[in-house]
């Protein structure tokens, strides 16, 4: 068991170092100067008190088996901790990197004390289990006649490959971009997740027999009604990709552009990869419109590709530094938490609303005027003018609801480059719409019942595309439940793990 004082013993949280900002901001590797086992490791993972009710349990949609690989991170068992981690979470080495930590929040601990580094302990055991060559393929003992083909490979399409092959099934993973991954290979930046960490899980995964198609789009180059045909099940999981746009005067000057067609090809960049839109911050005024994690990914990647200056507008207030009273232990609290990109600089301008885009035509440099409340500025409404500034308001709690714009507050902040980063709507579903009709939800995302299974038979859907616009942690979850819920379609019952139903949204006790 715990150390039962062992957060008596060590009550302070060492937090991993950060390599200087004048070195990392000139190259992609991770920003962390520690990395794997520390000296200080075992220390912080007797913290975990062991409790009778693991509340960091039920935060974590996975139900990861927190205190008991925690206990064993302390006793340095490494194999140990890694069976027990693996049993619940297929890529600990990214969650452990990018997840935003729930089970922390619940963390009993951090009553009191600054919880438990579980998320550090996550990513050291997987960490340790692939440097000590414990880390092996698991191919199925029997095979099935069964052929399952998964559409995308984001974490929650990898997730449902890689449990359904290991239950025996024959499984293709269809992936449009020219590498497996989805938005961990090209949505976030080289320095917060290196990509040869995906490089290694997907020889893994081949290894134990999944097969990867990429450069294919399903609807172009295979239609969807086709792939059903060809296949005894299909799992959509082609995450929420199709971006909140903003209905702003100017938007259709060059110069704006969404958050996700700008961040791909900076890895691209990082890997000899031609890029597609070929966007780059390089000695701009750069705005991001949204301050959520990839504007935070956006920011980063500006600086390291030389921008001028960034402004990050964030409509919202600036998130408390210790929990409101609206968000009470054990939620998932908002808080305010400065990211590596936010130490890098850019400035962070909070309660402002966007007006509209200022430009110039490129011929001639004419502008109109257009009338924006009580004040007019410029902007172009010719197709080939550039952006060259962006009109701002702040906002207050009024009359007209929270975000209440304040006369006199308007202002423009110079822009070259202006990246839309306000989140995305649902997936891209027109071919399938079209070829292999499924029924939609009230928001665009695939409907499906709490077996994750479409209008279609045989029909599945997870992650995103199912839940809409969620974490990685909550992609992995989906993913798994969905291929216990395929392997029952197939064969009549399952021993897969299920942690999830499809119409969880919270905090979840796990389902075995």
């Amino acid at each position: 068991m715990a150390d039962p004082r062992g957060f008596l013993k060590v009550r302070t949280r060492h937090e991993l170092a950060e390599r200087p900002v004048d070195e990392r901001i000139h190259d992609w590797n991770d920003v962390h100067a520690e990395q794997g086992l520390q000296p200080w490791t075992q220390q912080q993972a007797a913290r975990c008190m062991d409790c009778g009710t693991p509340f960091c349990m039920t935060g974590c949609p996975l139900g990861n088996l927190i205190p008991e690989w925690n206990d064993l991170v302390r006793q340095g068992q490494w194999e140990d901790a890694y069976n027990r981690l693996s049993m619940t979470n297929n890529f600990p080495e990214v969650t452990g990197r990018i997840c935003p930590a729930l089970c922390e929040s619940a963390c009993v601990l951090g009553i009191h004390q600054p919880p438990t580094m579980i998320k550090n302990d996550e990513c050291t055991i997987i960490d340790q289990a692939w440097e000590l060559e414990i880390v092996k393929p698991l191919p199925p003992q029997r095979i099935s006649d069964q052929t399952v083909a998964v559409v995308g490979s984001g974490p929650a399409g990898l997730a449902c490959a890689q449990q359904l092959t290991r239950a025996g099934h024959t499984v293709v993973v269809y992936e449009r971009d020219d590498a497996i991954g989805g938005l961990m290979r090209y949505g976030i930046p080289n320095f917060k997740l290196d990509k040869t960490i995906l490089d290694r899980r997907v020889e893994q995964m081949k290894a134990e027999g999944t097969v990867f198609r990429t450069n294919t789009e399903i609807g172009k180059d295979i239609s969807w009604d086709e792939l059903r045909a060809r296949y005894d099940a299909v799992v959509v999981a082609i995450g929420s990709t199709v971006p909140r746009d903003m209905s702003l005067p100017g938007r259709q000057m060059n110069g704006i552009h969404f958050a996700m067609e700008f961040l791909p090809d900076a890895t691209r960049r990082v890997y000899g990869v031609e890029p597609v839109n070929d966007i780059t911050a390089k000695d701009k005024h750069v705005v991001i419109i949204g301050g959520g994690d990839t504007g935070s990914d956006c920011l980063g990647t500006s600086i390291r590709q030389g921008a001028r200056d960034v402004t990050v507008l964030q409509i919202m207030p600036k998130e408390p530094a210790t929990r409101p009273d609206n968000q009470p232990w054990p939620t998932f609290a908002r808080l305010y938490q400065e990211t590596s990109s936010m130490e890098e600089g850019g400035e962070y301008v909070y309660n402002t609303d966007s007006v509209n885009f200022v430009g110039e035509t490129d011929e001639d440099a004419a502008k109109i005027t257009v009338e924006t409340g009580t004040a007019t500025e410029g902007f172009v409404a010719d197709e080939h003018g550039h952006v060259t500034g962006l009109k701002v308001v702040s906002v207050a709690p009024g009359d007209d609801g929270p975000f209440t714009r304040q006369p006199g507050t308007e202002r423009i902040i110079p822009a070259d480059l202006v990246l839309i980063s306000v989140g995305f709507l649902h997936p891209d579903t027109a071919t399938l719409e079209e070829q292999l009709p499924v029924d939609l939800d009230g928001r665009g995302n695939v409907a499906r019942d709490d077996m994750f299974q479409t209008s279609q038979d045989g029909v599945f859907a997870c992650g995103d595309a199912g839940r809409g616009q969620s974490l990685v942690v909550w992609a992995i979850a989906e993913g798994r439940s969905c291929a216990a819920a395929v392997d029952n379609y197939l064969m009549g019952s399952t021993e897969l793990p299920a942690p999830i139903v499809a119409s969880a949204r919270g905090m979840t006790l796990p389902r075995r």
